[in-house]
């Protein structure tokens, strides 16, 4: 319910746009769970839904049906490049201390989007982020949840994240901090204006093409930083910090990205909040099937899934974000050309509220600091090569 509030804002009918989101991710997390074999679900991704809305229709004054067009042509280009395994290269060169920063970024990422969901950090005009309402009913629930999630994952209940949310949702439904949904089933109506509605008419564009290459970016490193981190909370890479088949679950991320745009979403990735079904147990491609099958599912129940409120699932972020801080310990913060790299990278991510700009400024840190610190010899090729990309995508995008 999220993705439609946010792609309405740029015009496009929320219902449509709803349906859209659900079918998409259920096509891509389906592919990763057969492909690839992978507990990796996906979805529209949130910082590129809010990068298509606010930066391109409404900053750059794009209608919504030919950003639709710039997020096919990424897919496409995106599925180029997995199957070239141009996109495994790019990733294998990044450095381990940054990998390593990823993961704990992301956990990090995670808990301020969970604190924001339970009002627990507000905007401030002087400071930019203060201290929620404490004496707000609904902030002491959601404080109650992550004391509750924390001590049932401690306990090693089975389920200890689903049971925090459930209880949450339904103590705020029964006390009145949440409405309660007015039915449970829906029956869901096909996408009618979204539905295969690019408009290709400024496919040759320079505009267009400077937001394809924009969405690209930020896409490429967003879902590569979130494979690495889930990847490596649940064991999945090898010694050398590498996701085996990489390139297999890259295609499923291209080709939900292709067909969120003709269903009518933007760009489809793999999701953090993948995270939490590692946590419970999932380590395989079979999470990913049955998440899939209840994307569709959920198409009927639109109704409840709407009414479980943010203070409900926000502990969950926040107790899987701490879990995710514990790469940290493995990094060698002595070793300042990679500590402060890494750094850069794990504190970008929540203070710019993207995992791609982490990692950009991680990977920049990095080849500029080794450079002049005299250990060129550490640097990989491909590292160079991203770094002068990066730099120039930041100065002329």
């Amino acid at each position: 319910f999220v993705n439609p509030q946010i792609l309405s804002l740029a015009g496009m009918p929320a219902n449509d746009v709803a349906i859209a989101t659900a079918l998409a991710a259920a096509v891509a997390t389906l592919i990763m769970g057969v492909f690839a074999n992978y507990p990796f679900a996906l979805a529209p991704g949130m910082g590129l839904n809010a990068y298509f809305t606010f930066g391109v229709v409404k900053g750059m004054g794009v209608d919504w049906q030919i950003a639709l067009v710039a997020v096919f042509i990424e897919g496409l280009l995106f599925m180029a490049l997995a199957m070239t395994g141009v996109r495994t290269k790019l990733i294998n060169a990044i450095p381990h201390c940054i990998k390593i920063a990823t993961m704990t970024g992301i956990g990090l990422f995670l808990a301020i989007i969970g604190f924001q969901g339970a009002k627990l950090t507000v905007d401030h005009p002087a400071t930019l982020v203060t201290l929620g309402d404490l004496h707000d009913p609904a902030v002491l629930l959601a404080l109650a949840g992550i004391v509750l999630t924390a001590a049932l994952v401690v306990k090693q209940v089975k389920g200890a994240i689903l049971i925090g949310i459930v209880s949450l949702t339904l103590i705020a439904w029964f006390s009145g901090l949440s409405p309660m949904p007015e039915s449970i089933v829906a029956m869901p109506s096909l996408p009618e204006e979204t539905f295969m509605a690019l408009d290709f008419s400024q496919i040759f564009n320079a505009t267009l093409i400077t937001v394809v290459i924009a969405f690209l970016f930020v896409d490429i490193f967003d879902t590569a930083g979130t494979l690495l981190g889930v990847g490596r909370l649940g064991g999945f890479l090898n010694k050398k910090g590498e996701l085996p088949g990489a390139d297999k679950a890259f295609m499923a991320d291209a080709t939900g990205t292709t067909a969120g745009s003709l269903l009518g979403t933007s760009t489809v990735t793999t999701y953090i909040e993948s995270a939490t079904g590692i946590e419970e147990g999932g380590r395989t491609g079979l999470t990913a099937v049955v998440v899939a099958a209840l994307f569709l599912l959920a198409l009927f129940f639109t109704p409840l899934f709407v009414a479980v409120p943010a203070l409900a699932t926000a502990p969950a972020l926040i107790v899987v974000g701490a879990m995710m801080m514990s790469a940290a310990k493995e990094m060698d913060w002595n070793k300042l050309e990679d500590g402060v790299p890494a750094f850069l990278t794990i504190i970008a991510m929540p203070f710019t509220y993207s995992i791609a700009h982490g990692i950009t400024l991680g990977v920049i840190s990095y080849v500029l600091i080794h450079t002049f610190a005299g250990k060129v010899r550490d640097i990989h090729p491909l590292m160079v090569i991203l770094a002068v990309a990066l730099i120039a995508y930041h100065a002329f995008i």
